[in-house]
Formats: C-alpha cells, structure tokens, sequence
C-alpha cells in the first residue's frame, strides 16, 4: 500500500489511491510540558493556539518546510498514518512525502528516519515544486517549459520544470504564516489593536487581497484587545487593508518570481511565456494575486484548480504512475 502525504508547515494532507485526499488537518501538536507528552495532534491542537494555560505548549513540527522538532514530527506522522490504517491491511505502507525543493541531504535524511520510525516500509521525498506541478495537470515530463510558484505556509516556492527536472528555482521564507504575522503587526500598528493569530489567518482567508482598489473592496468585522485601554474592541477593516498589510511579502514573492525567470534559459522563458505562470498552495487563494504577478512580468498567470491540494494530488499521481516518474526520485 502506499500513501502519499503533503507534510505542509501549515496543514497536513494525505491522499490515498482510488480515495483521494483522506486527511486534511493543521500540523499543529500540543505538548504537556510537565510530562512531555503529546495530548492533541491536528485540529483539537490548533483550537488550543493563543488559549493554553502554562503548561501545554503548542508546537509545528515544521519550520519553514523542515524538520524543526523530529519528536514533534515523529507523532504527527505516526498519527496521520494511524487515522488511514483502517483503508489498507496491516502491512506497512510505502510513504511518498512532499519536501522542499532546496532541502539539505541532512534534513531529508530526518525526514526518511521519522517516516520509517512512524511505521513506513519506505519512505520516499519528493520535491513540493514537483508535486505541485503534477497536481497543477502541468506537463512536466515534455521539454516545454513549466513555472510553478507553490506558496505554502511556510515557505514559497518557485520553479522552473522541463524533462521531468527542475532547471531554476528558489525557496523564499515568506508565506502564508508571514501573511498572518505582517496582519497581526498592521493592527497593532495602525489600530492599537492586538489580534491572535487564528483571527489574524481568518480575515487573510476571509478578505484578503493583493491588489488596493478604490470601489471594489471587502469588508469584515474583528475583535481584539485595545492596546491603550486594555479592553476588548470591534473594527470593521476592508480588503484594502489586508492588501496594504501583506503588500511588502507580495512584493518579495513577486521580485523572487522575477529573479527565476531571469536565470531561466532564454528557450524555456519562451515557453513560459506561452503556457504562463501557475500558482498552487493555500496562498495561491490571496485575491487578485495573479493580476498583481501579471502585471509584474507581463506573463499570464493562472491559479491551479483547489490550489491547496496541488502537492496532494500530485503525491496521488506518483503513486498511480511510478514509471513514468522515476527520475524525480533521484536527488
């Protein structure tokens, strides 16, 4: 049996073959810390987040998109694995994970040791950029050109993909967790308002866009804690502040896109400015993101269909067709 799992900073997906995406849950653990043991793991732990007395503390296993806590990854892997044992026979299963497309030799090796630990036959990393891809329906496999831009929770990821290989790329820590905290920073700054970091991700998912525009704008309501009188307070806040919070990361993403194309061979830039540019991963959803990009490069640009579950599928189409992927096993 094998399983493929998108081990995101944010979120953790696991897809099954002939089931799909069987789990979709945040890579969150809580920890008591008087007896260092693991009392919830997924959703349970991430409605602990900003709410935990002193003795529980909240970890993500991941830190932009590695291993920061091996004990911590260890036991959300063991859970995820435990939550879809019922769909396969005892036998362990073969485990195809997404990783980050710069990753070192140490920290892939940690990743292959926690699956294995986790009760994984074998254990095989892929590059994100790669699955992304694949789940995007890019062809990565013929000699056009393909560029994939997979924003994560936390990390970006851009690449340039032809022959089944990746031929330029860049990973940039700033992503959809540096989207929440550069929101968290704009209230506190321009509102004296202090909100926590689930509120701070809803209103990013809610109303958040890349673009400021002068009619067409969303509004929604927080609440938070005034940072002068100490007490609870209601605003109201529009898109076009979300925009102005998270224009400095977009512009980070967008200058890094910019970069890639122009280390891209002259032959494989053509062909992107053909098939255009594809953006996968939760971030891909920030509204008006592609007409930002566009505008930048003067490349067309198009959001993958559900985004999130890009790397997912893509783990799901290395299952089904080994064969016709084995080189995006060796690096």
């Amino acid at each position: 049996m094998k399983i493929g799992i998108d081990l995101g900073t944010a979120n953790t997906i696991v897809f099954l073959p002939k089931k799909g995406i069987v789990v979709n849950e945040p890579s969150v653990v809580a920890v008591e810390v008087s007896t260092n043991r693991v009392i919830a793991i997924g959703q349970e732990a991430k409605e602990m987040i900003g709410k935990t007395p002193s003795d529980i503390k909240i970890y993500r296993p991941l830190k932009e998109g590695v291993i920061a806590d091996y004990r911590v990854t260890l036991a959300i892997l063991k859970y995820f694995i435990s939550k879809v044992r019922s769909f396969f026979s005892l036998t362990k299963p073969e485990i195809i994970i997404s990783v980050p497309a710069g990753i070192s030799s140490a920290e892939k090796r940690a990743i292959i040791d926690a699956g294995l630990e986790a009760g994984a036959k074998n254990v095989w990393p892929i590059k994100e950029p790669i699955l992304a891809a694949l789940g995007a329906g890019m062809p990565i496999n013929s000699s056009i050109g393909n560029m994939i831009v997979n924003i994560g929770g936390g990390t970006t990821e851009i690449a340039v993909i032809s022959l089944g290989g990746i031929v330029t790329f860049s990973s940039l820590k700033v992503a959809g967790d540096k989207f929440d905290s550069s929101i968290m920073e704009y209230f506190r700054r321009k509102h004296n308002l202090a909100i926590g970091e689930q509120i701070a991700e809803k209103i990013k998912i809610k109303i958040s866009s890349a673009l400021i525009k002068k009619n067409k704008f969303e509004t929604d309501e927080i609440t938070g804690v005034d940072l002068i009188s100490g007490l609870p307070k209601t605003i109201k806040v529009t898109s076009n502040e979300i925009a102005e919070a998270i224009s400095r990361d977009l512009n980070e993403i967008v200058n890094e896109i910019k970069k890639v194309i122009s280390i891209t061979p002259p032959e494989l830039v053509a062909d992107i400015m053909n098939q255009g540019i594809v953006l996968s991963g939760g971030g891909a959803l920030v509204k008006d993101l592609d007409e930002l990009i566009h505008l930048a490069t003067k490349i067309p640009v198009f959001v993958a269909e559900e985004p999130i579950f890009c790397v997912a599928r893509g783990t799901g189409i290395i299952i089904e067709k080994l064969e016709n992927y084995k080189r995006v096993f060796n690096f």
